[in-house]
C-alpha cells in the first residue's frame, strides 16, 4: 500500500510515487544472468561474484528511487551525443540491422557485453572503425577524468573499453571514450588504444568467476577491512562480513 505520508512537501510526494514506478519497473525487468564485461574493472570479485549469481543484496541496499533517475538520464543523454556526433559527421552506428545492440557472448553465453556504438567512417584525422564508449559523470569524476586520463580515473571503464576492443576485433584503432559533465555539459574525449594485457587479465578474471562458481567456491574478499571504501558502498558488505 502506498505511503502518502512519507514526505510532507507536495515535491516530495510526487518523487516517491515517480521513484515507486521506476522501482516496479525495474523489478519487473528480467534478470541477467551473465556476467557483464562492463564490471570486470570492479576491484574485488567476491562482489563480482555475487552479482554473477544474482546474490540477494543487503536489507535497505536496493537501487533507489534517484539513482535510477540518474540513470535514465545518462540513457536520454546518450541518445543526444548520439545525434551531436552524427551532427559533426561521423557515421556512428549504435544498433544491428535487427535493432539489437552490437555485443559479444562468451563462456556459454556467461560473459557477455553490449556496445554504446561504432565509429565506421566520418571526419579526417581518425581511425576506423573504432569502438565508442560514452559515460556522464558529475564535476568532480568528470575533472579527475580530465586530469588523470581514463586508465588511472576510471580503471572500470578502461578495463571495459579493452575487453569490447578484443571480443568484438576492434583491437586495430583506437577506440573514442566520451564523457558528459552532467553538471556543465562539457565534452572530453580521449582516444584509447587497445591494452591487450588488460583484457587478457579481465578475460582470465571472468573464467576465474565463472569456474569457482560452478564449483561452489566463494572468492576472496579484496579488502581485508569492512570499512574499507569500496566495502562500505557495496550492495553486499553485511553478507560478506557476516560470521559463518
Amino acid at each position: 500500500m502506498l505511503d502518502f505520508n512519507s514526505s510532507s512537501t507536495e515535491s516530495g510526494r510526487l518523487e516517491y510515487l515517480i521513484d515507486i514506478g521506476l522501482q516496479q519497473a525495474r523489478a519487473a525487468e528480467p534478470k541477467r544472468t551473465y556476467l557483464g564485461a562492463s564490471r570486470l574493472g570492479v576491484e574485488c570479485t567476491r562482489a563480482l561474484q555475487y552479482e554473477y549469481v544474482d546474490a540477494p543484496v543487503d536489507p535497505g541496499r536496493d537501487t533507489n528511487g534517484r539513482m535510477l533517475r540518474i540513470f535514465e538520464r545518462g540513457h536520454v543523454l546518450e541518445e543526444s551525443m548520439v545525434a551531436w556526433l552524427r551532427g559533426a559527421g561521423f557515421d556512428l552506428r549504435t544498433r544491428q540491422d535487427d535493432g539489437t545492440q552490437f555485443g559479444f557472448s562468451a563462456l556459454d553465453g556467461r560473459l557477455r557485453g553490449h556496445v554504446d556504438g561504432v565509429f565506421v567512417a566520418g571526419p579526417e584525422g581518425y581511425d576506423y572503425p573504432a569502438l565508442w564508449e560514452c559515460k556522464f559523470l558529475g564535476a568532480k569524476a568528470w575533472r579527475d577524468l580530465e586530469k588523470n586520463r581514463l586508465a588511472v580515473a576510471k580503471p572500470v571503464y578502461a578495463a571495459q573499453v579493452a575487453m569490447y576492443q578484443a571480443y568484438l576485433d576492434l583491437h586495430a584503432n583506437p577506440a573514442l571514450f566520451t564523457a558528459i559533465n552532467a553538471d556543465t555539459m562539457e565534452v572530453y574525449a580521449e582516444r584509447v588504444p587497445f591494452d591487450g594485457q588488460l583484457a587478457q587479465r579481465m578475460s582470465d578474471r571472468a573464467v576465474q568467476i565463472v569456474l569457482a562458481t560452478d564449483a561452489g567456491e566463494l572468492l576472496p574478499r579484496s579488502f581485508s577491512d569492512p570499512t574499507h571504501f569500496e566495502c562500505r558502498f557495496c550492495a553486499w558488505q553485511d553478507r560478506c562480513w557476516r560470521p559463518a
